[in-house]
């Protein structure tokens, strides 16, 4: 009998914490079969269209997603027999509904959780959307403080930069429908810091080869954008072309963006500034307890999210990591080999 037309594994959160590079990876293993596009979000909907979101460029990102059921069966259908098939949406983790939804259709799918500190997936998550255009509010700071306002307003998910960092009240509900052991949490710092393991890690979960493909490149990083007359220029313009785009088909506004994104950087790329101390500790402690829980559910310990020094993007974690490599094996170097004649 024919493999219903449906994923065998999702990669579901959470975002900005490493999923897209993981996901690319996972892509290149021979007995893989990934979807495009990569995030289709099926299983937030319900068979029927996403609701009307109506922050700055939301109207336009909804066209691209998947909700009719035949749409997404479709995705897998040229899968070969012998792959595993699969799709990363990094909502999955935070929306309660597709727990639901994921438990009663899929019973027997593997889920992979990407975790990384809350505060710096909420900065990352901030600094897409203002290097995008979207996002107003110069100040990340202020623009996490301003969730609940955005929430109540009718913001999609990718605004809430607090509410996606608790993985703990996530993957609790998650448990509560899906076996715990059909579920793998990895964390950003693994991606980053042991990339070969950590892939291997996911395939052996996956029941597929291990030491197949290479290592996790690194993740979709945005051109900072520093604020200024630019982007107070710019920005609104960008704005006012995704409002504008959700009456065109998706791709049409996404080439159309290109260039007045890359006029909001500038012709220098400039370097993303790490969070301050003073930075994390202005905002209200909102992960301790949650922290807390995610330690004892994953049995892992998380406490060092708590410290306020922030860990920087991957790119600055993967040079610092490289470094202090190289420092090690300068002062520890490898004995060589004496030949006697």
């Amino acid at each position: 009998m024919p493999r219903p037309a449906q994923p065998d594994f999702l990669v579901i959160g959470a975002p900005k914490a490493g999923t897209t590079a993981l996901h690319t990876e996972l892509a290149q293993h021979p007995q893989v079969f990934t979807s495009v596009p990569k995030e289709p979000k099926y299983w937030l909907c319900d068979d029927a269209p996403p609701p009307a979101w109506c922050g700055p460029g939301d109207a336009h990102f909804q066209q691209e997603w998947i909700w009719r059921r035949s749409d997404y069966k479709q995705l897998f259908a040229t899968a070969d027999p012998g792959q595993v098939r699969g799709e990363s949406t990094p909502f999955y983790l935070w929306s309660r509904g597709a727990h639901r939804r994921i438990a009663e259709a899929l019973p027997e799918v593997k889920l992979i959780a990407v975790v990384r500190d809350p505060i710096d997936r909420a900065y990352s998550n901030w600094m897409h959307l203002w290097s995008d255009g979207l996002e107003p509010e110069a100040d990340f700071v202020t623009a996490f403080q301003k969730q609940d306002a955005r929430v109540a307003a009718g913001w999609a998910p990718f605004w809430r930069y607090r509410d996606l960092g608790l993985y703990g009240e996530q993957l609790a509900h998650l448990r509560d429908h899906v076996d715990p052991d059909r579920i793998l949490v990895v964390r950003y710092r693994d991606i980053v810091d042991e990339p070969q393991a950590t892939l291997n890690l996911a395939c052996d979960f996956l029941g597929i080869g291990t030491g197949v493909v290479g290592a996790i490149p690194a993740d979709n990083h945005r051109t900072y954008v520093e604020p200024g007359l630019r982007s107070s220029l710019l920005g609104p313009v960008v704005r006012a072309g995704a409002a504008l785009g959700a009456f065109a088909p998706p791709e049409v506004w996404r080439k159309a963006s290109v260039p007045l994104i890359s006029l909001l950087a500038g012709p220098h790329e400039a370097h993303r500034p790490r969070l301050t101390p003073e930075q994390r500790s202005a905002l209200p402690p909102t992960f301790t307890e949650d922290i807390e829980l995610l330690s004892r559910l994953v049995d892992q310990d998380f406490s060092a999210w708590l410290d306020v020094t922030s860990r920087g993007s991957f790119l600055q974690r993967q040079k610092a990591a490289q470094k202090a490599a190289q420092k090690a094996a300068q002062k520890d170097p490898q004995p060589t080999e004496v030949t006697r004649s």
